[in-house]
């Protein structure tokens, strides 16, 4: 096959994953289309065959395009317009070549040719471009149709500037829920979103400046599954959706819910700047910002507002009622001062929000919008700081705190957001090839591993483990695939 003359894109699937089946019906469809006698398709399973053990990893489809038995171009990933980018590509380059037009580029490794492939590390969404979030619903996932919904996202024209797979935790779909929490179905609902992995997008428009989320509730349907089988039968929730809240896809619903949710799933994304403003290699950090009782109610939304326009991710946030004890605790270093009384009334009197923030340089970012800590001195030398701003005139403590430096920030948003603990597994298909940089990774992220041991599971421990998976269709052979060798667990804990 690899001797036929002209381009072979090659599907290259797992035994325990499958070929793309949605990868499938595109490649017929572009056929056709160019209806090219130099463009051949194939699928392999890389188990089976020696020559592509390299290629057994993660289940991420990958499509290997060989001309003249020599790898010319690889991509990652179900991403139709690069799938099609890609081939029309290869099969000029071809074509030149067999009229010794040109030389043939030939790529030595994977990685080469995936390098205009987006990941989640380098994703920017444009300064002025809107994005909104997208998630995939446990149900469809454990059915085996994301990739399906991946190719039919991104022919509608939507791109995909980010994604990942995730298993929300109990506690995790609470928060990201809790605007339902006066619903009669908001524990279902927690529990379905918790029951299995997920997968978390960001969606926006390649070409238009226009508002995507609209068009993306538009694509996505009704949110009642009955409505959207009669109203949108074309639509994603209409295909996907099987009950009210299975309704296979979650869309947010306007911009402000949009850059909540971003902040929730993808804390480090990164905007792109306003500005021509120098970049330089400054860390990502966190800081504590903390709204107090007397402005919380009535502008709460517009600081939050200031904050996101001064590009900050919002990774975590928490209305909190402080005891004396906790006010004492955390401004123990003030206790003597002749303001503190005032400042434990005003902590005191109401509930506080704290918010951790992210972003590059965050620390002195958000010190610097904050201003001065005296009311006055703030209106007098920095009236547009939000100090000033946000002043409260019956009192003279300012309604704004941060962290002072990268040390403070830590302790304190361990204050309000304790460390909690989960438990990883890196599989057996990513043992061998990379554990130390999925280590690495993940320590990267901020995560602590306290605790780390390699071992190979019984086939019982693996019933035992994966029980709730017991009697789906994937069940022996998840069970059998985690049993073949040994893999690391670790705990790791992040704020």
């Amino acid at each position: 096959m690899l001797a036929r003359k002209g381009v072979n894109v090659i599907d290259l699937y797992q035994q325990w994953c499958g070929p793309c089946k949605a990868a499938v019906g595109f490649f017929r469809k572009i056929k056709n289309d160019l209806g090219d006698d130099l463009l051949h398709f194939a699928t392999a399973d890389a188990n089976s065959i020696p020559a592509l053990e390299r290629y057994v990893g993660p289940c991420i489809p990958t499509f290997l395009f060989i001309a003249g038995g020599e790898l010319v171009a690889v991509v990652r990933g179900v991403n139709a317009p690069l799938l099609r980018k890609t081939i029309i590509e290869q099969l000029e380059i071809e074509k030149k070549v067999l009229d010794n037009k040109a030389e043939r580029k030939v790529v030595k490794n994977t990685e080469e040719g995936a390098e205009n492939e987006p990941t989640d590390e380098d994703a920017i969404v444009p300064a002025g471009k809107s994005f909104t979030l997208a998630i995939i619903k446990p149900d469809v996932v454990a059915h085996g149709k994301v990739n399906e919904i991946i190719m039919k996202i991104q022919e509608a024209g939507f791109e995909i500037l980010a994604h990942e797979e995730r298993t929300l935790t109990e506690d995790e779909a609470l928060d990201f829920y809790q605007h339902k929490s006066a619903e009669p179905y908001f524990e279902e609902l927690v529990q379905f979103m918790s029951s299995g992995p997920s997968y978390i997008l960001i969606i926006s428009q390649p070409e238009s400046s226009d508002d995507v989320i609209p068009a993306w509730r538009e694509f996505i349907g009704p949110k009642d599954i009955d409505v959207a089988k009669r109203e949108k039968p074309e639509s994603l929730r209409a295909q996907y959706g099987t009950e009210t809240f299975f309704n296979a896809v979650h869309g947010s619903d306007d911009q402000d819910q949009a850059s909540r949710e971003l902040a929730f799933f993808f804390p480090n994304f990164k905007m792109a700047k306003k500005s021509n403003e120098e970049v330089t290699d400054v860390p990502v950090e966190r800081t504590l910002a903390l709204i107090r009782p007397d402005i919380l109610k009535e502008r709460k939304e517009e600081i939050l507002e200031k904050i996101r326009e001064e590009g900050f991710s919002i990774a975590m946030q928490k209305q909190v009622m402080l005891t004396e004890h906790q006010v004492r605790e955390f401004y123990r270093d003030h206790v003597n001062e002749d303001y503190f009384p005032a400042l434990l009334q005003s902590m005191m009197s109401g509930p506080v929000l704290a918010v951790a923030l992210v972003k590059k340089g965050a620390v002195d970012h958000w010190k610097r919008l904050l201003g001065p800590k005296s009311i006055d001195q703030a209106r007098e030398a920095a009236p547009e700081s939000l100090r000033a701003q946000f002043a409260v005139d019956r009192t003279p403590i300012n309604q704004l705190h941060g962290s002072a430096t990268s040390e403070e920030a830590a302790k304190e948003l361990n204050f309000f957001f304790p460390q909690e603990q989960t438990l990883a597994v890196i599989k057996p298909d990513a043992m061998e090839k990379h554990k130390d940089d999925i280590i690495e990774s993940v320590k990267n992220q901020g995560f602590l591993i306290t605790q780390m041991k390699e071992t190979v599971l019984s086939r019982e421990m693996a019933e035992e483990f994966y029980k709730e998976h017991k009697g789906k269709p994937f069940f022996e052979q998840l069970v059998d695939y985690m049993c073949r060798v040994k893999y690391t667990i670790w705990n790791r804990s992040r704020i």
